[in-house]
């Protein structure tokens, strides 16, 4: 059991990538570690069978500075930002840099398969990919599947772990094509959450906000104030009127802008109470409230109770 101030450490550090391999090494030697050197020019990525690489020992709860996804074959449970999902059977489970994350498997053992790589493996390679995967794991990374879907996403992940062992030379143009494959699939699962337009300015607008909003996170220190807290702080900065940002997120997401700020404060909010000593002044302050009975009322209109109170269980 991690203390407080491990925990701490968590939230400020982000797992990397060669932290994921060097854990690895301890558990699984036989595996091959993958020279990260040119991973700022080119990304990474990796694809692995879980029953091979993955224990029942629970991960620790934080950040990665990757994104993943699994084809989880078993049952466990994601414990995500503020929310404890339950998996049984099989599904489908997208992570990202954005929110912290530990997964706990309660299978005898795990079964299934994973990819993971880097924000530049995607970005500037494929804008339409990067978008989806950015939307669906915000709000939706659990995506519960039947046995028809478990067979066509084992196949792709089965494609995918054959391609690493080849010596295609478009391998890895290869490797993103069965990424979109499988974010197609997962799309397709849940129809009504494909929110937007590929290539319409609100969707575009939009997404601009959420990376704003997100590259304000995680607050890392109590020297860490939140700059931006509302529609018209993010309006200003993205250089349009606060009016047509609002049309735009309403239009794409069907949630105000306000609603989407509050909600991701709100989602620190929950992370700063569970895995810091901070008090909770100290955490209305980096939040962006001047006084700590705002943030009270604030924090109970999000989640029905006080934040002394959700400290408490």
């Amino acid at each position: 059991m991690l203390s407080k101030n491990q925990e701490l450490s968590t939230l400020q550090k982000k797992e990397t990538l060669e932290d994921f391999y060097n854990r690895l090494k301890i558990t699984r030697p036989e595996i091959p570690t993958p020279s990260l050197g040119m991973i700022n020019d080119i990304g990474h990525f990796n694809v692995f069978n879980r029953s091979v690489v993955c224990t029942n020992i629970p991960s620790a709860f934080s950040r990665r500075d990757f994104y993943k996804i699994s084809l989880i074959i078993g049952n466990g449970i994601l414990h995500y930002a503020d929310a404890d999902i339950e998996i049984k059977g099989r599904a489908l489970l997208f992570t990202n840099p954005n929110i912290p994350y530990s997964w706990e498997s309660t299978s005898p053992k795990p079964a299934g398969f994973f990819c993971l790589f880097t924000e530049n493996f995607i970005h500037n390679r494929n804008e339409t990919l990067r978008d989806s995967l950015l939307w669906r794991i915000n709000d939706s990374p659990v995506i519960h599947i039947d046995n028809e879907q478990e067979v066509t996403l084992r196949d792709i992940f089965c494609k995918m772990m054959k391609e690493m062992d080849g010596d295609y030379i478009h391998k890895y143009d290869l490797l993103r094509n069965y990424v979109q494959l499988i974010v197609h699939e997962a799309l397709k699962v849940k129809p009504q959450d494909i929110l937007f337009k590929q290539n319409n300015a609100s969707a575009r607008l939009t997404a601009l906000f959420l990376e704003l909003l997100e590259r304000q996170f995680p607050i890392g220190s109590t020297e860490h104030i939140l700059e931006l807290k509302t529609a018209h702080d993010f309006a200003f900065r993205l250089l349009v009127h606060v009016n047509h940002l609002n049309h735009a997120i309403k239009e794409v997401t069907g949630k105000t802008t306000s609603e989407h700020i509050s909600r991701r404060i709100a989602t620190e909010a929950v992370a700063l109470l569970k895995h810091t000593e901070w008090n909770i002044a100290q955490i209305a302050y980096c939040l962006g409230f001047e006084y700590p009975a705002n943030f009270n009322i604030f924090f109970k209109r999000q989640m029905q109770c006080t934040p002394k109170g959700f400290r408490a269980n």
